[in-house]
């Protein structure tokens, strides 16, 4: 196991518990209709994007997916301005244009989370190749389920990310589902760091409810691209525990898989952990939850406070203005 001392394990419960805090409330404020658009929950993979983002700088980079919450608060995002972006708020992330699957935060690394199945690879790789070229020892990590490595943005990504070496590690959240289909349905391999070998890779397949085991892996493929020995492919299994997105009632999931992964949850695992070795004691958790439910309340009330989007400012920040400058230019 790596090496870890009370703070770090403190850091990383706060976190994982951050995320499903944030989550559960936008499931709720979701169900109560204040929140437009579709929101797809990252409720179960707690582990994973905390696991992966504490070895990484401000100045590191991450691509993120429709299932971008986790990611983003794990990377240090903003959590008034996530929930006013949520909200469709003038004070959210993309000023209420995005919504939940576009939130982006350049200041600190965060590439964007993005709604097209398997976009972030090549984003990820344009990232690493930046740094390469920069001179930089930046790293980009980036997440993506495992339905996308079906798509030929994972494979060509990493071609070149092999080819060239290149600073970014690439985290396979596998949740076993591509939104209703099973991995046994869509792939014929079980582990898709398998697909590693093909491109002369890393493959490393690891437990993704397991803070620990994913924390130790990501150390060293974080290592490895900034020391510019090149990529690594890292499977984290891990289950989401709502649908595919809030409204999809995940009927295709069998009770009893359910049931199991459940009982696997990464932060009851977690809280057991730190009660059982005297980390933490029951006392300090509900504190830091009581703090962390504070701050989820607050961005709650921020959002709502926040000014709708005037229509004048319908056609800002788009690419249409992008072409407009060129041409005037």
């Amino acid at each position: 196991m790596m090496k870890v001392n009370e703070k770090v394990i403190r850091d990383m419960y706060i976190s994982m518990k951050k995320i499903r805090a944030f989550e559960t409330t936008a499931m709720n404020v979701f169900a109560e209709g204040k929140i437009p658009g579709f929101v797809h929950l990252y409720i179960g993979e707690e582990a994973v994007a905390t696991g992966v983002c504490r070895h990484l700088r401000e100045d590191d980079y991450i691509t993120s997916t429709h299932r971008g919450h986790g990611h983003i608060i794990a990377k240090g995002g903003d959590l008034k301005f996530m929930m006013a972006e949520l909200f469709g708020k003038s004070t959210g992330y993309c000023k209420g244009k995005g919504g939940s699957m576009h939130i982006a935060d350049a200041s600190k690394g965060i590439l964007g989370a993005n709604g097209i199945v398997g976009a972030g690879h090549n984003i990820a790789v344009g990232a690493g190749l930046s740094a390469k070229y920069r001179g930089t020892d930046q790293v980009c990590a980036c997440f993506f389920g495992d339905a996308s490595t079906n798509q030929g943005t994972f494979h060509e990504s990493l071609n070149l990310a092999s080819v060239w070496k290149l600073p970014v590690v690439f985290v396979c959240e596998n949740n076993y589902y591509g939104i209703s289909m099973s991995q046994a349905k869509h792939q014929a391999i079980k582990d898709v760091s398998d697909r590693g070998a093909a491109y002369g890779i890393p493959g490393i397949t690891v437990d993704g409810n397991d803070i620990f085991a994913v924390a130790e892996a990501a150390e060293e493929a974080v290592k490895r691209a900034r020391s510019g020995l090149g990529p690594t492919l890292l499977e984290c299994k891990t289950y989401r525990h709502r649908g595919h997105f809030e409204g999809d009632p995940g009927s295709y999931k069998p009770t009893e898989e359910q049931e199991e992964w459940l009982e696997k949850d990464p932060i009851p695992k977690l809280v057991r952990f730190v009660t059982e070795n005297n980390i933490l004691t029951k006392e300090s958790i509900q504190k830091l939850d009581a703090s962390i439910d504070k701050e989820i309340e607050e961005a709650v009330a921020f959002a709502l406070e926040s000014p709708e989007p005037e229509i004048s400012k319908a056609v800002e920040d788009i690419y249409y203005d992008i072409i407009e400058e060129v041409r005037v230019r």
